[in-house]
């Protein structure tokens, strides 16, 4: 996977130009001129219900969770990494809305404060208890969880030195990352639903694997289809305060 293009050398940097009028009127559309924006907050909304809803308020043991035996920070690791992942999840959707990116800059950094640290410390968090998670899908969860921290990470970095397209880049790719989940729980229960006869380790492997590859290779062709379009920085800089 690429990591930079002509674009991001010629434009990357603290003193960016600023865009020219098409490309800040294309930022400025309303919500529902961008129609992926209401069926993303759905889709998350709907995910967050299933995946995070029922271990609201319940004790560790009534909840549907994997033996692990001898770890007894398993649960509460567990409650912590789903929290803080609802978190990231939310601040992340209001993160790639061009209309509060633009419109309003301060909530946007404001959710990017939250946004980091509830990954990182989510991130961390699953790392801890992937282990003793079932055998299946444990290495593609800790490769998407590894790699969801580092993106982040490399994001939060590449804005505090100014490096806008590098931060927009590896900021989509963690979105990626952190939506990942979402293929996986869509797969299980269309394959539940219409009692699809498959063995659970493939379905297990699959859920793990295919959610963030595929994500990321959206958000890879998205990138490349957007590559001449330049990348805006904070109107304070813009303004050479």
């Amino acid at each position: 996977m690429s990591l930079t293009t002509g674009e991001d050398r010629k434009s990357d940097g603290p003193d960016q130009p600023s865009r020219p009028a098409g490309a800040a009127q294309r930022e400025g559309k309303p919500f529902w001129r961008r129609p992926w924006i209401i069926p993303l907050w759905l889709v998350t909304a709907a995910f967050l219900y299933l995946q995070a809803g029922p271990f609201v308020g319940t004790p560790e043991a009534e909840a549907q969770i994997p033996a692990h035996d001898g770890f007894p920070a398993y649960y509460p690791l567990l409650i912590t990494h789903i929290s803080l992942g609802t978190v990231a999840m939310v601040t992340c959707c209001l993160q790639v809305w061009p209309w509060m990116r633009r419109r309003h800059p301060a909530v946007h950094r404001a959710m990017g404060r939250i946004y980091v640290p509830a990954t990182l410390i989510s991130g961390v968090c699953g790392l801890i208890i992937i282990p003793f998670a079932p055998v299946v899908g444990q290495i593609g969860a800790f490769m998407s969880t590894t790699l969801w921290i580092i993106t982040t990470l490399v994001g939060f970095w590449a804005v505090r030195t100014g490096r806008y397209v590098l931060h927009r880049r590896f900021m989509l790719y963690s979105f990626a990352l952190v939506m990942n989940n979402v293929w996986g729980l869509t797969m299980a229960k269309i394959i539940i639903g219409f009692g699809i006869k498959i063995d659970f380790t493939y379905l297990g492997e699959a859920a793990r694997w295919i959610g963030w590859v595929v994500d990321l290779m959206l958000v890879q062709w998205f990138l490349y289809r957007t590559a001449k379009q330049p990348v805006e920085g904070p109107a304070r800089r813009r303004a050479g305060a």
